[in-house]
């Protein structure tokens, strides 16, 4: 009996555990914020991608997988259900891409947007709100490849024939002309170099004759140069040809005030007299012109005036 009762006390410690477990885990997991329900749906290929993958907008957890299955509404097209934190900033310009986690080759939504501002793309359970899905780079590889592969067997057809029998003796023979035409390059510009030498050391002869001549010039011009600042000195020296034609020249200003307030006075006063005296002697002419007798007899008395004895007026008949 008292086996059975350990064995009882055990097995109730072990289930009282394993639920205080599984409820501890449940605590864990347990979801505390709203979430609402989005979709995805695409023609590509999901690879990697399961439920309960995470949902994360711009590295950020924000919501997981659901549901993966196909489009009821879209033959041939999966649909991605997700659930998403309401507080997540989604809007008519979000789009996803699948992402990859390292080397496990599990994938997970990643959303994200254009960074324009747009409206807010509000949730409705009845009928969720679809978001579009983008290629990622290996499915735009994928997509392109077979056009690379193309492109890249034309390219190694058109070397091969490039590299064919025909076009390396082509290449051989451009070469080797090449190669003469190199050579006869070096030998005209041997002969140039030489005929060009022959004529231009007499040239240089006589560019050298020349600039020593110049050489001269610019002595001579220096000679005279100095001689000029010599007798640029002696005139500017005291007492020299300068001082003497300034004091001259000071003289002359000297002379010419004098000039101006002395006699410049006196020879108006001499015209002045000399004018009356030009006068006098006009009358005199004058009076002689018309009595020519006065140098003998003189004057004689003066003219009756009129009202006195013996006047005569001028035109009156005798």
């Amino acid at each position: 009996m008292e086996n059975k009762a350990h064995a009882i006390a055990a097995g109730v410690f072990v289930a009282l555990l394993s639920a205080l477990v599984l409820g501890l885990a449940a605590w864990l997991t347990r979801e505390t914020g709203v979430r609402d329900p989005y979709e995805i749906s695409t023609r590509a290929t999901v690879t990697g991608l399961q439920e309960q993958a995470p949902v994360r907008f711009r590295g950020v957890d924000v919501g997981k997988v659901t549901k993966i299955g196909f489009d009821p509404k879209a033959t041939g097209s999966v649909l991605v259900r997700m659930e998403i934190d309401r507080d997540t900033p989604l809007t008519r310009e979000t789009f996803a891409t699948l992402g990859y986690q390292g080397v496990t080759g599990l994938a997970f939504v990643q959303l994200s947007d254009q960074g324009r501002p747009a409206p807010r793309l509000e949730p409705d359970d009845a009928n969720p709100p679809r978001i579009p899905l983008h290629p990622d780079l290996l499915t735009r590889l994928e997509d392109q490849g077979e056009g690379l592969i193309t492109r890249l067997d034309e390219a190694t057809q058109r070397v091969n024939t490039l590299l064919g029998d025909a076009n390396q003796k082509r290449i051989a023979d451009a070469l080797e002309g090449i190669s003469r035409t190199a050579a006869g390059t070096q030998q005209l510009v041997t002969h140039v170099d030489a005929t060009l030498t022959q004529r231009l050391d007499p040239a240089l002869e006589q560019l050298t004759a020349a600039t020593r001549g110049a050489q001269r010039t610019v002595d001579q011009i220096g000679a005279a140069a100095a001689e000029f600042g010599q007798a640029a000195q002696r005139l500017n020296a005291p007492g020299g040809t300068i001082d003497r034609v300034t004091g001259g020249t000071d003289a002359l200003t000297r002379t010419m005030d004098s000039f101006s307030t002395d006699t410049l006075p006196r020879l108006d006063r001499v015209a002045d007299e000399t004018t009356h005296t030009v006068r006098t002697l006009r009358r005199a002419v004058d009076d002689l012109g018309s009595n020519p007798q006065m140098l003998i007899y003189g004057e004689g008395p003066p003219r009756p005036g009129p009202g006195e004895p013996g006047f005569t007026a001028p035109g009156a008949r005798k």
